[in-house]
């Protein structure tokens, strides 16, 4: 490698941002992430439909007038025209603006972070797809709770056998912040999340249930072939639903349930996962994030906790920090951007991409939509098994 090659591949990332202005609760997340561990530097942005909102935004973070742009299409113009232009770009919009900036700039040779759901609808998620794999670039979909450490502690154990055949299934997210209507009092998040236009056909299905799913298929590998819905809206005139009870049957014959909630009182954000196979049983929580619980067959139930001794490297390597000083939702999606970052500089640098390096792709998101799709066609037709 000459001296200049190794500048090239030792510096920062430059990344662009589409959406998440002054007030955007996820585009804060993704900036967090981006920053943590130093792979990033944030030199561009759309960061709003609207241009001042725009250019105040861009202000705010310290990013150049010049490169603080009224639309994404003019920022995927005019940095593609740039000797420094941008390598990878963040799409932090709601659902229904995902598919039109990702395909744009997949298009402009740009690598793709982009946050969940994959798209708004199944046909836009099918030609996203086919659009990432004719591109070459990366599509990276921030499906952040596949970057706990635990969370890969528990899809190694279970990819080596260590809780033997997966029988059942078990996964639910529950929250409570739309349990009163509050999207009617001014809450942006509520408000697009409940809006069929903006949010897709799911409601609480495709805003949390689709974690649930994605970190069921995540850690256990299995095929889903058929579900069976039913989705409600509890809260009266709610025009998406809030509450969702899904069955699920597996390739290979593994059986599933799958509850997602946002109108479970007392609940903030419990998303739980119970994998139980022919040797054994693993229980891990969001909440306490650092311990994975595993129940071998016949004897006593024992927890695991991030770094400590029963760790194994799949969780080491995207760790941070010793044992017992919690690291949490933030440093998870850091590691998703860490793993972008790795398999970038792979491809900027024409090497072999890293087997250890894990992330959901646009195959991850596809999966993702038509589960949400299956789901809606399941509950509308009485709650009947739907093939995925």
């Amino acid at each position: 490698m000459t001296a200049e090659s190794s500048v090239e591949a030792g510096r920062r990332i430059r990344l662009g941002m589409v959406g998440g202005g002054h007030g955007a609760f996820i585009g804060a997340v993704h900036r967090f992430a981006a920053r943590l561990d130093g792979e990033f530097e944030l030199v561009a942005g759309a960061l709003s439909s609207d241009p001042d909102r725009a250019l105040a935004s861009g202000r705010a973070l310290g990013i150049a007038v010049d490169r603080t742009y009224g639309s994404f299409v003019e920022m995927a113009g005019r940095e593609a025209k740039r000797p420094d232009g941008i390598e990878a770009v963040a799409i932090v919009t709601p659902n229904h603006m995902h598919f039109a900036p990702a395909k744009l700039f997949l298009e402009a040779g740009v690598h793709v972070i982009c946050d969940k759901p994959l798209t708004a609808t199944l046909d836009e998620a099918e030609e996203l797809a086919r659009i990432a794999r004719r591109s070459g670039k990366l599509f990276v979909l921030t499906h952040n709770y596949t970057g706990y450490p635990m969370v890969r502690q528990a899809r190694a154990m279970i990819a080596s056998g260590e809780v033997g055949e997966v029988r059942v299934v078990q996964a639910e997210y529950a929250q409570d912040w739309l349990t009163e209507r509050v999207e009617d009092g001014g809450s942006k998040q509520a408000e697009w999340r409940t809006d069929p236009r903006r949010s897709g056909a799911g409601g609480c299905i495709g805003d949390i249930g689709t974690h649930a799913y994605n970190l069921v298929s995540f850690v256990t590998g299995l095929e889903l072939e058929s579900l069976c819905a039913d989705l409600s809206a509890l809260v009266p005139a709610r025009a998406l639903d809030d509450n969702a009870h899904v069955l699920l049957r597996f390739a290979g014959g593994a059986r599933g349930m799958l509850w997602a909630s946002q109108v479970a009182v007392g609940n903030e954000n419990r998303l739980v996962l119970r994998v139980y196979g022919t040797k054994g049983g693993l229980e891990w929580s969001q909440e306490q994030p650092d311990q994975l619980w595993h129940t071998p067959y016949g004897r006593p139930r024992q927890m695991i906790t991030r770094n400590g001794s029963g760790a194994d490297d799949a969780s080491r390597r995207v760790s941070r920090i010793p044992a017992g000083h919690p690291e949490g939702y933030l440093e998870a999606f850091a590691n998703i951007y860490a793993e972008a970052a790795r398999a970038i500089r792979a491809a900027r640098n024409g090497t072999a991409p890293d087997p250890d390096v894990v992330f959901p792709t646009v195959e991850d998101g596809l999966k993702g939509v038509a589960f949400v799709d299956a789901c809606v066609r399941s509950s509308a037709s009485g709650a009947s098994w739907i093939p995925v």
